[in-house]
């Protein structure tokens, strides 16, 4: 893992804004409308941060999203990650979620998870495209890791567990 994900400095972006989405912080603002697009497409989005992860579960309620997302909140206000809700370019329905973390290994910089509703999934590969482009020009990365996209599951099960088995060193 790195030891600083951003630089000191770094203001991570709030908005951003493309020919087809619009990006803002994942927080309590959009709870209810975050809410609507992740229950409606809940079953599919079980697997996004890896094939043994079961989020959302069915059961999941709005005061229990709501608590997720306010520790969304704190990680973007700390810079120690960052979570976007992604709106269409009206602003006026939320489309998923952008998730960007620091990685747990040393040869990424940052890992990358996002999900786009399934009513929207056409969107799906202009959503990735479009987080791409906006990493790598707004952002203080080089190396990104998209788990479940530009490295297989399985590859990055052995990337961890090769981290894993690295000594650390005492200081």
């Amino acid at each position: 893992m790195n030891s600083q994900f951003v630089p000191n400095l770094f203001m991570a972006p709030e908005t951003y804004l493309s020919k087809y989405f619009y990006f803002r912080p994942l927080n309590q603002e959009v709870a209810e409308q975050d809410y609507e697009a992740v229950m409606s497409s809940q079953k599919s989005l079980q697997g996004i941060f890896g094939p043994d992860y079961d989020w959302p579960e069915s059961t999941m309620t709005l005061q229990q999203s709501k608590a997720s997302l306010q520790v969304h909140q704190q990680e973007f206000l700390a810079n120690q990650a960052f979570a976007y809700s992604v709106f269409n370019n009206e602003k006026d329905r939320c489309l998923g979620s952008v998730y960007i973390d620091p990685c747990q290994s040393s040869t990424f910089d940052c890992e990358v998870y996002f999900w786009i509703r399934d009513d929207s999934r056409a969107l799906e590969e202009l959503l990735y495209q479009t987080v791409l482009t906006w990493l790598k020009h707004d952002w203080p990365f080089t190396q990104l890791a998209f788990p479940g996209r530009n490295i297989t599951w399985q590859d990055w099960q052995l990337v961890m567990n090769v981290n894993k088995q690295k000594p650390k060193t005492i200081k």
